[in-house]
């Protein structure tokens, strides 16, 4: 947990930036923008992208991205790596940079490639050590080449660790702007981002006033404004009790805009866990137009965990939900240690036109094995999520290939159509065997399930 001062500067202030000179050629200025905006190489097929240290021929000291390119299929064979000691990205390659971490990709630049935001926590900047960089990857048609320094703002000598991203047109003038979270408060540089540089203000979101400390940014529209909308998930400790909250930030033409809170979940007590906030994402569950907000909190409740959704509406998010392993309709019973919520993606799993539920509880034990793990997929309905007709899938599930020896299934779960028939594909992620199941008309079937890399599916965005 990072403390603050209680004399830090309160709840929202805008800085300008002043743009960086790098020289690198820009792409082409009538290009439209990606439609994926992980498609890095511009071929239509969206990518994945990885922490990693290198490759069979290659090491790197400090890290870097593995990208893996998409197919018709989904992920194919081909590869490709960067890091600091690649022609034109920023800095150069030292022991525990850590460089991309922390990823998260949009067309910055509008040229029809996807880029990707990559945080190096671990380097050093002048006297400071540790001190963190952002860096923008451009991507281009044979993937991700060059780079450009995000400028840090914050106090000197504060960490710039990055602790998450997001993106999303947050004021509507059409280029996208970049979310972050550091210090334990959330960054959003406006656009434009170019090559040379970063040219919009920077706004700091803080809740200095009830001791909330960000750790996690989702990003999506709610309200039907036209704007993306942002929700910060952030610890609050206080000394009665530690909790995680979820708050809403409105975007907005010339400023965000400050709403409401969801209490995600609470124990009494100041000896809780840190960093509390789990795995978020906004998609519309109830196909009313809006965007409902879905985060899961894996420690609730002695690590039982529990999904929250928070229904999105004309004037932002309103009612609320909570699905536990104890909900009707939901396979299993809440145990502590199941880690329900740890992940959590949402997809089209039938092609009935409302968005589904994936969640991971990695904890989940199975005969023997106390960490086999599973996942549940709760369906999107004209009421919203339901646990009534939701699946659950294990090692144990008939067709499901491998042993329940093979622990942690569902430690990262996504959503996405990768064969593109109009039904979501699910990826699950295991500590040695992870695999698709593929869309149906029925839901997610284990009908043709296939093994993948496990690292892709922790590279693929929401």
């Amino acid at each position: 947990m990072r403390f603050r001062s209680a004399t830090m500067a309160a709840t929202l202030v805008a800085a300008t930036v002043t743009p960086l000179a790098l020289s690198l050629s820009a792409g082409p200025a009538s290009a439209a923008p990606a439609k994926y905006a992980d498609d890095f190489n511009g071929d239509g097929h969206r990518d994945t992208a990885v922490f990693s240290h290198g490759t069979d021929t290659r090491f790197s000291k400090g890290g870097g991205v593995l990208v893996t390119f998409g197919t018709a299929d989904g992920p194919g064979t081909k590869t490709q790596f960067v890091d600091q000691a690649s022609a034109g990205v920023p800095g150069a390659d030292e022991t525990d940079d850590f460089f991309g971490e922390i990823r998260t990709a949009a067309d910055f630049d509008k040229d029809g490639y996807g880029d990707l935001a990559v945080s190096a926590n671990g380097e050093n900047v002048g006297t400071y050590k540790n001190k963190g960089t952002v860096t923008i990857l451009w991507g281009g048609e044979k993937g991700l080449s060059g780079g450009t320094t995000v400028p840090f703002k914050g106090p000197k000598g504060v960490s710039g660790e990055a602790r998450d991203f997001a993106t999303g047109d947050f004021d509507g003038d059409g280029d996208p702007d970049l979310a972050l979270v550091r210090d334990s408060k959330t960054y959003v540089y406006r656009g434009a981002f170019t090559r040379s540089g970063v040219k919009g203000s920077v706004t700091v979101l803080d809740k200095d006033t009830s001791s909330f400390y960000s750790t996690a940014v989702v990003s999506g529209k709610v309200d039907k404004d036209g704007r993306t909308d942002l929700v910060v998930i952030g610890d609050v400790v206080t000394p009665e009790y530690i909790a995680s909250d979820a708050w809403f930030i409105k975007g907005g033409k010339t400023k965000l805009h400050p709403g409401k809170t969801l209490r995600l979940e609470r124990v009494n007590g100041n000896g809780g866990q840190a960093e509390r906030g789990g795995d978020g994402v906004i998609a519309d569950f109830d196909k009313d137009g809006y965007g409902d907000i879905a985060i899961g909190t894996q420690i609730y409740d002695r690590d039982k965990g529990r999904v929250s959704v928070w229904y999105g509406s004309s004037t932002g998010p309103g009612r609320s939900a909570r699905f536990t392993q104890n909900t009707p309709g939901v396979a299993g019973t809440a145990e502590r240690g199941d880690w329900f919520g740890a992940s959590v993606s949402a997809g089209d799993v039938d092609g009935d036109g409302y968005r589904d539920l994936a969640v991971g509880a990695y904890g989940e034990k199975l005969g023997a094995h106390a960490y086999a793990g599973g996942v549940h997929v709760l369906r999107g309905t004209r009421s919203g999520l339901t646990g009534t007709g939701s699946q659950w899938f294990a090692r144990d599930t008939a067709g499901v290939p491998g042993g329940l020896e093979d622990e942690s299934f569902g430690s990262t779960v996504r959503l996405r159509d990768t064969d593109r028939d109009g039904r979501a594909d699910l990826y699950i992620s295991a500590d040695r065997g992870s695999l698709v199941l593929r869309g149906s008309s029925k839901g997610v079937t284990t009908t043709g399930a296939e093994p993948v890399n496990g690292d892709i599916i922790s590279g693929m965005l929401q």
